[in-house]
């Protein structure tokens, strides 16, 4: 591969600040995609170094050897979800070299993705649910608080980041209606239920002023300090209630989610009404829980047809 500038005139370190800020200011990408390509880009100028190349220097077969390690016979474990991010973060990152003109050919251009195996993603019942959203029934700011918080995720199928983000102006309870911010700074409306509605209004009322104090706080989920909850204390409310229930092996915080898609598709939403709520850009991915919702329905069927299996 031909070279446009001098390789040391440039390291790996400031290459990849480069790509990031230009992915943050001029592409919008969310915070947390960020520090994954950051870190992505760093583990891949590592192993370059293993065999004495730069960016500039990498052939396809370098690429495609990385990609390999990751989950292969010299101890890679990550998971084929992580493999394909990693691999869409080198070909982002090869394309604005080429586009800055530090490159003259894009090494990953004849470098096959990684094939992707189909994952299905866990979705809880809905009794299930019930008893996840139901566990924290006292009267506490911070039952309220997580009350409303695991309310809201399911009746809107949001993403942790998406609930943490919140502010209390992102909420309208009379018109029912939550405005969320979702990757790349994405706007979109989520119908909100009138029994998430209810429970958001007792923390309003009763829990959110007693956390905050004197302090003033424009997100609506706050930590018991006063200050914006963080997406390691959701998840830690998220896997103590879970646990609670006899549910923490089943679940994450992104599993409220999936079981928001999957059972307003079995309940007969529109994929198209469902897409726009979830913020997908592709309708493919929303396709998805159109065969987690075939599934369940199979598991009812044969748990409950007198004939539905052999004799």
């Amino acid at each position: 591969m031909a070279l446009a500038v001098e390789p040391s005139s440039r390291s790996h370190e400031q290459l990849v600040l480069d790509f990031v800020a230009h992915m943050e200011f001029e592409r919008g990408m969310a915070r947390n995609t960020l520090q994954a390509y950051r870190a992505d880009l760093l583990q891949y100028g590592e192993f370059l170094m293993t065999r004495d190349k730069t960016a500039f220097t990498a052939l396809p077969v370098d690429i495609g050897d990385f990609l390999s390690s990751l989950r292969g016979a010299d101890g890679g474990t990550a998971s084929p979800a992580t493999v394909n991010r990693k691999s869409a973060c080198l070909r982002s990152f090869y394309r604005h070299l080429r586009r800055e003109e530090l490159i003259d050919s894009d090494p990953t251009a004849n470098v096959a993705p990684p094939r992707r195996g189909r994952r299905l993603p866990h979705v809880l019942t809905r009794s299930e649910v019930g008893r996840l959203l139901e566990h924290p029934a006292g009267i506490e700011p911070l039952d309220l608080r997580d009350r409303a918080l695991l309310e809201l995720m399911y009746a809107c199928g949001l993403r942790a980041s998406e609930a943490i983000d919140l502010a209390v102006t992102d909420l309208d309870l009379d018109e029912l209606i939550l405005r969320a911010h979702g990757k790349g700074s994405k706007e979109r409306q989520v119908p909100v239920g009138r029994t998430a509605a209810e429970v958001v209004r007792r923390y309003l009322a009763r829990g959110r002023p007693a956390l905050l104090g004197p302090s003033i706080e424009p997100h609506l989920f706050v930590n018991y300090r006063g200050g914006p909850l963080t997406r390691q204390g959701l998840y830690k409310i998220v896997d103590r209630h879970a646990k609670a229930v006899g549910l923490a092996d089943k679940m994450s915080p992104h599993t409220l989610r999936h079981s928001f898609a999957t059972h307003l598709l079995a309940g007969g939403c529109d994929l198209r009404a469902v897409q726009e709520m979830l913020g997908h850009a592709d309708v493919a991915t929303t396709q998805l829980y159109t065969h987690l919702s075939s599934e369940r329905l199979k598991d009812v069927y044969f748990q409950a047809h007198p004939r539905a299996t052999a004799a």
